[in-house]
C-alpha cells in the first residue's frame, strides 16, 4: 500500500490563512519584532474600536521591557486610549499592560 505524502503548503495558502484571525480583547505580542509595534498596537485598538471593546489587555512579557517600552510609547500618542498600566499581579502584572479605550473613540465609530 502506497502512503500519501502531506502536500506542502504554498505561501499562498499560509497567507490566506492568515486572514482568518479572530481579534478579541487580548494582543499577544510574544513572536513580533520590535519594529512590528507600533503599527500591530495600532490595529489592535482600531479594530477595539470596531469592535466596541472598552478594556484591552496588550501581553508584551516582562524580559528587558523593550516591548513594554515601545507599547507604552505607542499608547501615550494614540487619541482613542483614556488610560493604561500593569495587570494586577494575579493578571500577568508588569508584563501586560491594560488598555481603557475612550468612550469618545467607541461612539464615533457608529
Amino acid at each position: 500500500m502506497k502512503k500519501e505524502t502531506p502536500k506542502k503548503k504554498t505561501r499562498n495558502q499560509e497567507e490566506h490563512l492568515a486572514e482568518y484571525t479572530i481579534v478579541t480583547d487580548v494582543l499577544d505580542l510574544h513572536g513580533f519584532f520590535p519594529e512590528q509595534i507600533p503599527e500591530v498596537v495600532e490595529e489592535f485598538i482600531t479594530n477595539a474600536i470596531s469592535l466596541k471593546l472598552h478594556r484591552l489587555t496588550i501581553i508584551h512579557g516582562k524580559g528587558k521591557s523593550k516591548l513594554k517600552y515601545l507599547v507604552r510609547k505607542e499608547l501615550e500618542t494614540n487619541c482613542n486610549v483614556l488610560d493604561f498600566g500593569d495587570a494586577a499581579p494575579e493578571m500577568g502584572g508588569w508584563g501586560r499592560t491594560i488598555v481603557i479605550l475612550k468612550d469618545e473613540g467607541l461612539q464615533s465609530q457608529k
